[in-house]
């Protein structure tokens, strides 16, 4: 662990450093945008159900919100250095394993061990900023940087995505990782120092597995719910996470070493921190999925078209997280925080009048601005998180907020791709004619890139009747999602300033 007092500043050899953790969010970042531009292809290839396709997208995010927790306290424990190296030959390993997926399921399987292997890779790398940068106004903009990076993945992904598309087969989007991946764990032995709670105290594995179910019940009574309503499975299943949960949150109270300090709760910044990077997240992934799909399949753009198009929303998050440290300067933390939800609710808002032949303007200033204001929120956000505990316990203090980001984009992904995936199929239900052959009605009914890949054998004037039906049932998904959103959005701005309008920047 390192002794370096809290005035120390830091060395070049610690910027080099930050630099190196910026790769692994940049994995995350390119891992989700390029699996949406992918997403048309894998399905006419794989022919994943709707519901399939949903637990492909989510089930990434899920495991890594379920395990969080407890890879953030095992970094801790074992050294976040090692915990990041780890991930790295997880995750490497499992996306060689969807880079040749031959089915959905095998799909599945390969996108649940990118979510193992994501986990513990996310907390380790804002807990080790945490302790290379003791500075404040040093931290705060290796926060910025950091969250411009992951504005960069959003960036770079798309492009590269669409290289392979246009080039290769789906799977080669998985591709990419690997060589990240062996960069990194090359590179973080020589630039990266390793720390650790030089006095964690004994581990507790009961802990860790009423954490891990908590969080698996009540993701999945969300999803469930989002995709079949509330019924017994989803009330059950709800109800048994919440107990586990409450359960788990007694022993933390009452044990010598907890897996995780809940008093962190108990300061009112903390919690609000948590809740914002469940929102911004939540947006972020269920609009990118939406654009991505719209730019595809309702304007016609081949893959590395959308991905080009796709850069100016990932230029203004990458924005955003730049310059929110310097308005920390002359505006209070909680203020620039809940001016960012209030971004999102306005791009969120002008999503709502996209139409399927509005074309490209309205799309790309609502997405800047979703965008603009996730950056702008999250990087102070990540600040307040990081600086609420002990520099020993970041590990688990940033385990907390990639907890809430993750679950918000799981959450994002079900909730957000449900509304839109509903208002598609009972559209789709009473537009197509009845007697039409159920090999076309089926794709057509189930997900816009099935009735776009079934219109290219139906002769005209059929194929674009088809079209234009599916293209439209798709924005209405997509516009209801958005005002759903807005009102979302707006109203946590409110509640943000509120809880935040005494914080300012932090001077630990």
């Amino acid at each position: 662990m390192s002794h370096r007092t809290i005035e120390q500043r830091a060395t070049k050899k610690d910027w080099l450093g930050l630099a190196v953790l910026v790769v692994p969010i940049l994995v995350v970042s390119m891992d989700m945008s390029v699996l949406y531009l992918a997403l048309p292809f894998m399905t006419a290839d794989l022919e994943p159900t709707s519901n399939q396709t949903l637990w492909i997208l989510d089930i990434y995010g899920f495991l890594l919100a379920g395990l969080l927790i407890t890879m953030g306290s095992l970094g801790d424990r074992i050294g976040r250095r090692t915990l990041l190296m780890i991930g790295a030959v997880v995750f490497g390993a499992a996306s060689l394993a969807a880079t040749f997926s031959t089915s959905p399921e095998m799909l599945l399987v390969a996108r649940a061990l990118l979510g193992v292997g994501g986990a513990t890779i996310a907390p380790s790398t804002l807990s080790l900023i945490r302790n290379m940068f003791h500075d404040p106004a040093q931290r705060k903009e290796a926060i910025g940087l950091w969250t411009a990076g992951f504005a960069g993945g959003a960036a770079v992904g798309p492009v590269i995505g669409g290289v392979l598309l246009e080039h290769f087969w789906w799977g080669s989007v998985f591709l990419i990782n690997i060589p990240i991946m062996v960069v990194l764990f090359v590179a973080a032995p020589l630039l990266v120092p390793e720390f650790k709670d030089s006095d964690p105290g004994k581990f507790d594995p009961i802990s860790v597995i009423l954490a891990i179910s908590s969080m698996l019940f009540i993701v999945y009574a969300i999803k469930h719910g989002a995709q079949d309503g509330i019924d017994a499975t989803t009330i059950i299943t709800a109800v048994v996470g919440l107990a586990v949960g409450t359960v788990f949150v007694i022993r933390q109270r009452k044990a010598a070493n907890p897996l995780i300090d809940v008093t962190l709760f108990a300061e009112r910044a903390f919690s609000a921190a948590v809740v914002v990077q469940f929102l911004v997240i939540f947006a972020m992934t269920g609009f990118s999925l939406f654009a991505s799909q719209y730019l595809q399949l309702v304007v016609g753009f081949g893959p590395l078209e959308a991905g080009l198009w796709l850069l100016i929303p990932a230029v203004a998050a990458g924005a955003g997280a730049v310059l929110a440290p310097t308005l920390s300067k002359v505006l209070q933390t909680g203020t620039i925080i809940a001016g960012g939800l209030l971004f999102i609710a306005f791009g969120c808002a002008a999503m709502v009048f996209i139409a399927a032949d509005s074309g490209l303007p309205l799309l790309l200033t609502g997405m800047a601005m979703v965008t603009f204001g996730i950056g702008a929120a999250s990087t102070l956000n990540s600040d307040i998180v990081l600086t609420a505990a002990a520099p020993e316990k970041a590990g688990a203090a940033s385990a907390l907020s990639e907890t809430g980001a993750e679950l918000g984009g799981a959450v994002g992904i079900a909730i957000l791709g449900t509304i839109g995936s509903t208002v598609y199929r009972h559209r789709m239900e009473d537009a197509i004619p009845v007697g039409t052959p159920s090999e076309v009605a089926d794709p057509a009914r189930e997900t816009i890139g099935g009735a776009t890949a079934v219109a290219d054998y139906l002769p005209e004037p059929f194929a674009s009747q088809l079209s234009a039906v599916a293209n439209s049932s798709f924005v209405d998904g997509f516009n209801l999602a958005a005002g759903w959103s807005a009102g979302l959005m707006a109203v946590s701005a409110l509640v943000v300033f509120v809880l935040l309008r005494r914080q300012t920047a932090s001077a630990k």
